[in-house]
C-alpha cells in the first residue's frame, strides 16, 4: 500500500521505517524544515533535555550514541533522529517544510492537500491509508490574558516556551514564566542566568523527582522499572500488582512517599516554601516531572522567584512599561511572558465529520490501544505519550503493519469502543483527568506495551522481563520484535529469536 504519514517526529519516523520494512510505500509530511517533532530546531527552547535517561528514551534497534550524556539535549536528540532516518532510508520519503492542509477521505483511500511552507505551492497526493503522527504536543496552548493589547503596545511580548530559541532573548529583561511543569522549569534556568529578574507563576506546584535520589541513585531505577510502574494501580492489574495494592499496600505507599521525603530534603522545599500539596503518591494526578538541574538552586540564590498557587490576572502597562498583575496581589515587571502552559491535541486537516467520529462528548480521542480510531483506513501513532515514548511508538508501528496485513485478531468495533470508554474512565480517576484528552499513558507505559505485544502474539523472554522488575526497562530487549512479526506477516519460515517468544 501507499501510506501517508503526518509528522516526522519519533512516531512518524518509526512508523515510516517499519512500514518500509514491511514492503509498503510511504510519504511523510512535516511542516518543519527538519525531522524530530518536538526536538526540531524550530521548537527547541534553551535548557531542553530528555526526561528519561538515554538508555530508556531509545529505540530497540537504534540506541543513542555512547558519548551522549545521561540526559541528552534537544539538539542531540534531533541529530540522533536525523541519523535514524538516514540509516533506514526514511529520509528519501520525507516531505519537510510541507504542511498537510487537508486529508480528505475517499472510497479508495485519502487525498492529501499539501502546501509548501517555503513558497506556498500546493500539490495533492493520494494514499491508501493514513497515519496521524503529528504528536500530542503539536500546538502550544497560550492563555488569553486580559490587557494583552496594552501590554504589547508598551513593548511586552507573550510567547510559548517553544518559541524561545535562545536564552539571549531574555538578556537584561524582566521575564515571567507561566507554568511549573518540566518545560517551564527547564526554560527558566537559562533565562534566569541572563535576565534582570525572573518570576515563575505557578497555578499549582508539582512534585519533582530528583534525577539522582540523594545525589546517588538514578531515578530510572525507581520509576522506569516494572516495579516502579506497579506502584500505581492499573485497570487490569497483574499478580504482583494485586499484592502491592492489597496486603502490601502500606509498603507500596511508603515506597512512593519516601521519594517525596527525599525530594523535600534534597531540594530544601520546606525552607523555600515550595512543598506541593498532597503526597508524592498523588504525583500521577498532576504530572510526573523530573527536577531541572539548577532550578531550586536558582530559587535559593534569589535569581528565581516562584509565586505558588497563583495566576496572571491581567497584563498591563505601568508608567509605560509592561507588567503582569498576579492573583496574589502583586504586580511584577514583565518584558517577556513565556507560557509553558501545555499543548492542544488537534487534527485540523481532517474533515469535520471525521474529527467528530474520533472524539467522545468530552473531546477525548477514541483510540483503541492508542492507535486505532473508529474511522476506516486511519491510524494514530505517538498519541501514547509515555516514559518510553520511542519504544511505545515503535511497537505501535509494528501493530499498524500487522493490521495492514490483516494479521491481527481484534475484537469487533463495539467491543473496542467499550474498551476505550473503560480505559478513559479509569484514566480520569487515576490521573484526575490529566491525560491530555486520552493521549497520555503515563504512568502505564509498560502496560500499554504489553497489551500491544499481546495483540501481536509476541513477548520478550520471561527472564528478561523479570529483570525489568528491578532494573530499568531496556528498549534493546525488544529489538527482535519487528523482524519476528514482519517475517511472520510475509510468511517467512523462521525460528523465534532467543529474546522474543511467541505467545501461544
Amino acid at each position: 500500500m501507499r501510506v501517508g504519514i503526518v509528522g516526522a517526529g519519533v512516531a512518524g519516523l518509526t512508523t515510516a521505517k517499519v512500514l518500509l520494512q514491511a514492503g509498503h510505500e510511504v510519504l511523510v509530511a512535516d511542516r518543519a524544515p527538519d525531522v524530530g517533532g518536538v526536538w526540531s530546531r524550530t521548537r527547541r527552547y534553551p535548557g531542553l533535555t530528555t526526561q528519561s535517561a538515554k538508555a530508556t528514551y531509545s529505540l530497540s534497534d537504534f540506541p543513542m550514541p555512547r558519548d551522549f550524556p545521561e540526559w541528552p539535549t534537544g539538539a542531540q536528540v534531533q541529530r540522533w533522529l536525523e541519523s535514524y532516518a538516514e540509516t533506514f532510508g526514511v529520509d528519501r520519503h520525507l516531505l519537510l517544510g510541507t504542511s498537510v492542509e487537508r486529508a480528505a477521505r475517499q472510497d479508495d483511500g485519502w487525498t492529501l492537500t499539501l502546501r509548501s511552507t517555503v513558497d506556498g505551492s500546493v500539490r495533492t497526493e493520494k494514499v491508501d491509508r493514513l497515519v496521524v503522527a503529528n504528536g500530542v504536543f503539536c500546538e502550544p496552548a497560550i492563555p488569553d490574558f486580559p490587557g494583552r493589547q496594552e501590554f504589547t503596545a508598551a513593548g511586552g511580548r507573550v510567547c510559548a516556551g517553544t518559541e524561545v530559541h535562545d536564552a539571549a532573548e531574555g538578556a537584561g529583561r524582566h521575564v515571567v514564566v507561566v507554568g511549573y511543569g518540566k518545560s517551564a522549569c527547564d526554560v527558566t534556568v537559562p533565562l534566569s542566568e541572563v535576565a534582570a529578574s525572573t518570576h515563575v507563576v505557578a497555578r499549582q506546584l508539582l512534585w519533582k523527582v530528583p534525577r539522582r535520589i540523594a545525589g546517588r541513585v538514578n531515578f530510572k531505577f525507581l520509576l522506569l522499572t516494572r516495579m516502579g510502574e506497579a506502584l500505581f494501580r492499573y485497570l487490569r492489574p497483574g499478580p504482583v500488582e494485586r499484592v502491592l495494592h492489597g496486603p502490601a499496600d502500606p509498603v507500596r505507599r511508603n515506597m512512593i512517599n519516601s521519594i517525596g521525603t527525599v525530594s523535600r530534603r534534597q531540594f530544601k522545599l520546606d525552607q523555600l516554601g515550595l512543598v506541593p500539596r498532597g503526597t508524592m503518591e498523588g504525583i500521577v494526578k498532576g504530572a510526573i516531572g523530573l527536577a531541572t538541574e539548577g532550578f531550586f538552586e536558582g530559587v535559593e540564590a534569589g535569581r528565581i522567584r516562584v509565586h505558588r498557587d497563583t495566576t496572571i490576572v491581567r497584563l498591563l502597562a505601568v508608567d509605560g512599561r509592561p507588567h503582569a498583575e498576579l492573583s496574589d496581589g502583586t504586580t511584577v515587571p514583565a518584558d517577556l511572558v513565556v507560557c509553558a502552559t501545555g499543548f492542544t491535541q488537534g487534527v485540523p486537516f481532517l474533515d469535520p465529520d471525521v474529527r467528530s467520529s474520533l472524539l467522545d462528548e468530552r473531546g477525548n480521542f477514541l483510540l483503541y490501544r492508542q492507535i486505532l480510531p473508529p474511522v476506516p483506513g486511519l491510524y494514530f501513532n505517538g498519541y501514547n505519550s509515555s516514559f518510553f515514548s520511542p519504544l511505545n511508538a515503535e511497537m505501535a508501528a509494528v501493530w499498524i503493519a500487522a493490521d495492514l496485513a490483516g494479521g491481527l485478531r481484534l475484537p469487533p468495533p463495539e467491543e473496542r469502543r467499550r474498551a476505550v470508554a473503560e480505559q478513559l474512565a479509569f484514566m480520569d480517576e487515576a490521573t484526575d483527568g490529566h491525560h491530555c484528552r486520552g493521549t497520555k499513558i503515563i504512568p502505564y507505559s509498560l502496560h500499554n506495551l504489553d497489551e500491544v505485544l499481546a495483540d501481536l502474539g509476541v513477548t520478550i523472554s520471561a527472564l528478561v522481563r523479570a529483570s525489568h522488575w528491578l532494573n530499568p526497562v531496556s528498549p534493546a530487549a525488544y529489538r527482535a520484535v519487528t523482524p519476528k512479526v514482519l517475517g511472520r506477516l510475509r510468511g517467512t519460515p523462521a525460528t523465534a529469536p532467543d529474546d522474543v517468544t511467541p505467545v501461544v
